[in-house]
Order: C-alpha cells, then structure tokens, then sequence
C-alpha cells in the first residue's frame, strides 16, 4: 500500500463515518497511467480524489483515509441518497480507459480491497456500484468490460439471474429500476443505458423484455429500501 495523500478532501457531513458510509463506487481513470492518475488526483487545481487507485499490476494508492470524504463522485444518487455522495461513499479507481479488461493482479486487489470494506463497514454488496449507476447521465465508468459477474461470484457485487419473464412495460421498468437503486431524478434514456451498461452491454434499442427480466430479478433478490440497506 502505498499512502499518498491528496489535499482534496475533508470531512463527511451527515455524522460519523460509521452512519453515513454505505456505498462502495467503482471508476476507470480513463488516463495513460496509474501514476498520471495518481498525480492528478493529488493536484489541488483539479480538485478530485478518490480513496484508493489500482494499478493494472495490482499496486495500490491509497490517497485519502476512509473515514474523510474524498471528490470522486460528483453530482447523482443511489437508494435513498439523493446528493452528497462523496460523504456516503468509498471511492476506488482502476487504471483503465474503459476499452479493455481489467488485468488479473488488478481484479484480484479491487477483491481484497471490497472485501475488506464490506466487513469494516458492514455494506451490503448491492451497494458496491459504478459511476455510471449513481450518475447515469453523464458517466459510463467502469464500462462494459469491468467483471462485475466475477465479483458477484464471491458475494462483493450483485449480478442477475435472468431467466424469469419480463415484458416492455415503461412503467413498470422505472418502479423496478428505483426498487434495485437507480434515482427517479434522471431519465428514461439515461436509466436504461446505466442498466445496459453494467448488466446487458450488447443490447441496442428500446427497451425489452430482456431489461425488466433482469430488473425483476435484481429487485426481488436484492432491494434497495430507503435506508442503504438490504431490506
């Protein structure tokens, strides 16, 4: 672990970190390296942070304690936090631009970081998310090639089992949407693309039956109540 810390950060807001801590947010860089991340979200002209950076080697950056709240995740909202998500959340970026896989060492660290963050701050695991689902108009990190299946396989993320049937039922896609998390504040278009984006990368289109098959699932195994915890 190598600790480096960044000046843009401060305290959380809301209470103690034990009461406000409930998400864990997954970015890409999007940059050349891990250290030109590193170094960017160091500087305090660009006025970002994150809590940990890992390199696609699986080394590690820790650039902000967990208990501070560190710039990662902007404007949007997941379950019941509406704003504020910087003092909610867990940042972590991977050093990636989004086109490729995440590299074995790199995935293999994210898991041991995840792991330890759920047990040190009892988050349940459909509260480790991506960018793109707290903010989906305007973000897509960590993008379709991260493996969220392969964290999900391992209790640290949640994936669908979508055999059941769905239909294409707007309505009843926005209810299901804001049962697994996703906020009522943004679009249809901007809500269907988050879902695409992390469960059904290939799909184009309208929305289908296969997008509630995959919503009802996730609603009924793993709902979102008001409170950030598994109801």
């Amino acid at each position: 672990m190598i600790r480096l810390p960044s000046p843009n950060q401060g305290a959380r807001r809301g209470g103690p970190p034990e009461a406000v801590i409930d998400t864990i947010i997954v970015h890409f860089t999007n940059m050349a390296t891990a250290e030109a991340a590193v170094e960017r979200l160091c500087c305090p002209e660009a006025g970002v942070s994150c809590h940990y950076v890992i390199a696609e080697d699986g080394r590690i950056w820790q650039l902000v304690e967990e208990t501070a709240r560190a710039h990662h995740a902007g404007l949007g909202g997941w379950g019941r936090i509406a704003e504020d998500m910087n003092s909610h959340s867990i940042g972590i970026e991977l050093a990636n631009r989004g086109d490729v896989p995440f590299p074995d060492p790199q995935m293999q660290m994210l898991e041991r970081v995840v792991r330890g963050l759920l047990n040190r701050w009892r988050i349940p695991p459909e509260r480790v998310i991506g960018h793109s689902d707290m903010a989906p108009n305007r973000k897509d990190d960590p993008g379709p090639r991260f493996d969220w299946r392969r964290l999900a396989r391992q209790g640290l993320a949640v994936w669908p089992d979508a055999r059941a049937p769905g239909d294409d039922d707007l309505a009843t896609f926005r209810e299901l949407a804001e049962a697994v998390g996703y906020r009522p504040d943004f679009s249809d278009e901007d809500v269907l693309r988050a879902v695409r984006l992390r469960f059904r990368p290939w799909a184009r289109g309208p929305l289908e039956a296969g997008d509630l098959a995959v919503l009802k699932d996730m609603a009924t195994r793993f709902p979102v109540d008001r409170r950030g915890v598994r109801t």
